[in-house]
């Protein structure tokens, strides 16, 4: 990660975003936020990731997160690693991809213009990372990320957008991901 901002403790809640290069709206297909899904998962079983809230938007995610076993920032490291690669080649794959040849040129020239890179960049190189230490923050910070999906028009209410988990903190329901309550 570059950029000023850096996790602090790894074991208190950090809100965080992920944007894609160019706010390209990649997460407007579902198998695109399924393979992030996936990969969080992954990080929830296997590397002590803890997610206490998220929403996946149509070119950027937000996560608060905590990690017991392993640095946040590793963590990141490997979603944001993986999931360039596996969502670049659901892109590729895709024979009903119509954007495929804009997105995948916008994601080669951000690649080739940062020697951190290979071939492509999907996601821009900072997260900013955001500790909440207090109680003021972590609210702020849950309630901003719930209504995101409000704010920018996909859903009337908060907790009717799937790619979220306002589902679990405004109902009785389980999403579609393991949340640790705040």
């Amino acid at each position: 990660m570059s950029g000023k901002y850096k996790v602090g403790e790894d074991v208190l809640p950090h809100f965080l975003t992920f944007t894609v290069i160019g706010w390209i709206d990649v997460f407007s297909r579902d198998t695109y936020k399924e393979k992030l899904l996936e990969s969080l998962r992954y990080c929830i079983d296997e590397k002590g990731l803890t997610v206490h809230a998220w929403v996946i938007m149509t070119n950027h995610v937000h996560l608060i997160v905590s990690a017991k076993n392993n640095k946040i920032a590793d963590v990141v490291r490997d979603i944001k690693k993986y999931t360039s690669r596996q969502i670049i080649e659901l892109i590729e794959q895709n024979p009903k991809e119509s954007r495929k040849e804009w997105m995948l040129n916008i994601f080669s020239f951000a690649g080739k213009s940062n020697n951190n890179n290979k071939n492509y960049q999907f996601w821009k190189q900072d997260y900013h990372p955001v500790e909440l230490n207090t109680y003021e923050k972590l609210k702020q910070r849950l309630v901003y990320l719930h209504e995101n999906s409000v704010r920018s028009g996909l859903v009337w209410e908060a907790l009717h957008y799937k790619y979220s988990s306002a589902i679990d903190y405004y109902t009785n329901e389980k999403g579609l991901l393991k949340v640790e309550f705040l």
